[in-house]
């Protein structure tokens, strides 16, 4: 057994200082009792050096030289998804487990390659889809049978309002776009619910014709035994992060399915007959439980059944998606309101 599956602290580096490992993934791996938090790299050198000050370990000037350390044995991934595949590959050929943001890449073939070559060098590779280890789902599925009955229809919506128009979700190249972004959770969390290999039977994408991206779209599917999910997402919406499951016997919903604060009681809402009863579940950490899911799998723990087959599909779904879809483009002149207006962020 490799000498970093022995260790009880697992010896991590961020490639990239993307906000979302600043905010709400570096905070936690600095933390984390059975992590060692040591690098943290940036192309731009100044950059990495001060965000490695706020968290205790070293900044290193480019995403290439923290790969060659030899003090690492896993590395979080946060870069745009165009550039998942490239920087997860030299990742995984360094020796280092890889925990890489959703998606995992941009194309199904990429995800494939990756999870074929960790496998055959024995190393963890998971995409860090958070919400998953949030323990509102779990619930949800108890309650279904008793408050649901047989199902007949998924919904799923994640929407934000327009981003910064210097994001990288506005550049193609870079593997931009709503359904890489935004789409990609409600089509996972279908998955939570719809049995075997879904079908897309119709999808929408609403393409900015001055970016190039996608930035709405809805997706219909249909799985085995004639269930229908009913997706939408986007980025010129207000903001939505909800899924609701519709049988014979009533409907239950999940107001904040996809980003819930770790302080937040989730409230599922059911709906039976003349009944409306509402449930405030137990805080949780998703974050953390992510994080936590993923040093103890690199640390020697057994990997969670089924996730490599899930990620697989996630990646074949998304890739049926752009298939089927049909575009129609937003006119440039309305694409600049739509992501210089009062609601960027």
């Amino acid at each position: 057994m490799p000498e970093h599956r022995q260790q009880r602290a697992l010896r991590m580096g961020v490639i990239g200082t993307a906000n979302i490992a600043i905010r709400r993934i570096m905070p936690v791996l600095a933390e984390h009792d059975q992590v060692d938090l040591v690098a943290v790299a940036s192309r731009d050198e100044a950059r990495a050096a001060q965000v490695g000050a706020v968290f205790g370990c070293e900044g290193v000037g480019g995403y290439e030289a923290l790969l060659e350390r030899e003090d690492l044995d896993a590395v979080y991934i946060p870069l745009p998804p165009g550039m998942h595949h490239e920087w997860a590959m030299r990742a995984l050929r360094s020796g280092k487990h890889v925990l890489v943001e959703k998606p995992m890449s941009d194309a199904y073939e990429k995800t494939l390659e990756l999870l074929t070559t960790a496998s055959r060098l024995g190393l963890v590779l998971a995409e860090n889809f958070m919400f998953l280890h949030h323990s509102q789902h779990a619930a949800v599925r108890a309650m279904l049978d008793e408050s649901v009955g047989g199902m007949r229809q998924f919904s799923g919506t994640f929407a934000v309002p327009p981003l910064a128009p210097d994001s990288f979700r506005y550049r193609p190249e870079l593997g931009g776009g709503a359904l890489l972004d935004v789409g990609v959770y409600p089509l996972r969390a279908a998955q939570l619910h719809l049995t075997g290999e879904l079908e897309v039977l119709g999808a929408f994408l609403r393409v900015d014709e001055a970016t190039g991206v996608d930035v709405a779209g809805s997706v219909l599917l249909c799985d085995e035994r004639g269930v229908t999910a009913q997706l939408d997402f986007g980025f010129e919406h207000a903001y939505r992060s909800m899924y609701a499951l519709w049988g014979d016997r009533g409907r239950v919903s999940v107001q904040r399915a996809f980003t819930p604060p770790e302080q937040l009681r989730p409230v599922v809402r059911i709906e039976q007959q003349d009944v409306v009863t509402e449930r405030a579940l137990s805080e949780d950490n998703q974050v953390f439980n992510a994080m936590d899911a993923f040093v103890r799998t690199a640390l020697g723990g057994a990997r969670p059944a089924g996730e490599e087959t899930a990620t697989l599909r996630q990646a074949l779904l998304v890739e049926r998606v752009r298939q089927v879809a049909r575009t129609v483009g937003v006119p440039a002149s309305t694409s600049r309101l739509l992501v210089g207006g009062p609601g960027a962020h």
